[in-house]
């Protein structure tokens, strides 16, 4: 290490071990704090530098390829374990006191990452049923069945919709054990479990399960149209066994979007049928669905009977409307698009910089006049090639101090962290990705969630990746801890520095 590679350890150490000395006494409820690592290679670089490739620029990457900014460093990879096979699609992930739970297709990996330089295998479940979009919550794990399936059992086998005794809905299990999951309960739902959002009452003595499914057809028993509505499951958390459906909520009485034809090149919209995705905040009474055709903005101050507070369209730009994230204060919310419904390549200059975006909307008013209004798009700006898959996907706030930053997949278009502070103008800060898979092969990064200091992403083809972002725009988000994490079901960083 030469003096000036020193003296830039120096001063970064210094600055970062006052911000954690500063913020060591404050507890953020179940939260607490940790120093910052500091990462020397950085230190001293300008925002434009640290946004930088590490690599080269000569145009895509090749195949496996991977590559990033300089603020980014990839820690680990552990590819897909037995019993699942090369064509067992890594899904959804949660995170509970040092462990991670990625869904996929076939089952479930809890992955131990309390050390996440090293993750390791804790227990894999088989247990068959897309997505298998997985959350927890004390002892309890919750997976979403959105496949008609012979019956609810691990070792069913797949049964048209057709058939009246197809089924489809929410498994429960205890993870008490973290090696040794165990089945314990499963509830019917209408049109199966595409996601589903866990929801907390307010005495801490239920917890309610949101669950979204679209794609009714009059020949499916259980699916018929119209089907404008999410099953609320009610679960009590001292005695999960009688978990059961409280009711099927119509959200959309007036059908909701009819939709508009199209393609991938020209723009379609997606007709509401449902839901895709919901995303609580419960500290603050509020939901946003999206919701195929629509954006909406919900009170759950009930939280047993939502209520419409605002809905929106983009009938331009937007084909479905797939997730949704709120920013910290609760003032914003980011819609994603997945337009091709992940299978397509929308990240060339074909498609363009605004289809297959990220919608910002800010929150404005007070109360029932509160209103969703559109401010910006964001898409990353790499070209990638015509094989990708590319689309905005499932992504979370990093916890940044004064701060809008969130992280995102985008399938085979790798990972990026980007800033909306400013509504209007949103920028890349960093980016991970992999070159094409091979032979055309579809892939990437379906979701990725930053947790306790790190990224966690979990991909399709790739299993499940740890990466670490260190800048000093994030640096904050090092200091705050969770135990437990459903990005879905959003907490509220509390103020390291209240103003």
């Amino acid at each position: 290490m030469n003096a000036r590679d020193s003296a830039r350890r120096r001063r970064a150490g210094a600055a970062l071990g006052a911000l954690a000395l500063a913020a060591s006494s404050l507890l953020l409820g179940p939260q607490a704090l940790a120093e910052p690592e500091v990462d020397a290679d950085v230190a001293g670089l300008s925002e434009a530098q640290l946004s930088e490739p590490a690599q080269a620029d000569t145009g895509i990457p090749g195949v496996d390829e991977i590559r990033h900014t300089r603020n980014i460093k990839h820690l680990a990879n552990l590819p897909k374990p037995a019993p699942f096979t090369e064509a067992s699609t890594w899904s959804d992930l949660a995170f509970q006191d040092g462990y991670a739970f990625d869904g996929n297709y076939d089952g479930f990996v809890v992955y131990d990452i309390r050390n996440p330089h090293k993750p390791k295998i804790a227990a894999t479940v088989l247990c068959p049923g897309s997505q298998n979009d997985i959350s927890v919550k004390g002892n309890l794990l919750f997976l979403s069945t959105d496949s008609s399936r012979s019956d609810d059992s691990c070792s069913s086998t797949p049964l048209s919709a057709t058939n009246k005794a197809a089924w489809e809905g929410i498994k429960i299990f205890d993870i008490s054990d973290k090696r040794n999951p165990r089945y314990i309960k499963s509830v019917e739902t209408k049109c199966g479990s595409h996601t589903h959002t866990l929801v907390p009452d307010k005495k801490g003595t239920d917890v309610y399960v949101y669950v979204s499914s679209y794609g009714p057809n009059d020949t499916f028993p259980d699916c018929k149209t119209p089907h404008d509505l999410i099953s609320i499951v009610k679960v009590p958390l001292k005695n999960p066994t009688s978990a059961h459906v409280l009711s099927e909520t119509v959200l959309f009485p007036d059908g909701g979007n009819p939709g508009r034809d199209g393609t991938v090149e020209t723009g379609y919209v997606r007709a509401t049928s449902g839901c895709h995705d919901i995303t609580v905040y419960p500290s603050k009474d509020l939901a946003a669905g999206a919701c195929m055709g629509d954006g909406v903005l919900w009170d759950i101050s009930d939280r047993e009977k939502p209520r419409e507070i605002n809905r929106v369209q983009d009938n331009v730009n937007f084909a479905f409307w797939h997730s949704a994230t709120f920013n910290n204060a609760g003032t914003k919310v980011v819609f994603t698009d997945e337009l091709g419904g992940g299978g397509a390549a929308t990240c060339n200059p074909k498609i363009g910089p605004l289809r297959g975006a990220d919608g910002i909307y800010d929150i404005t008013g007070q109360g029932d006049a509160r209103k969703l209004e559109f401010r910006s798009y964001y898409k990353i700006s790499r070209t990638q090639a015509d094989t990708e898959n590319c689309v905005a996907h499932n992504g979370s706030l990093i916890p940044v101090q004064g701060r809008d930053i969130m992280v995102q997949a985008w399938y085979q278009g790798g990972i990026s962290v980007w800033d909306f502070t400013d509504s209007r103008n949103p920028k890349e800060i960093a980016w991970f990705e992999r070159g094409p898979l091979p032979d055309g092969k579809g892939g990437g990064a379906w979701s990725t969630y930053y947790y306790n200091g790190y990224i966690y992403s979990s991909d399709m083809a790739k299993g499940f990746d740890v990466l670490d972002i260190r800048d000093p725009r994030t640096a904050t988000a090092k200091l705050i801890r969770v135990g437990e994490l459903n990005v879905q079901t959003q907490g509220h960083y509390r103020e390291l520095f209240p103003r």
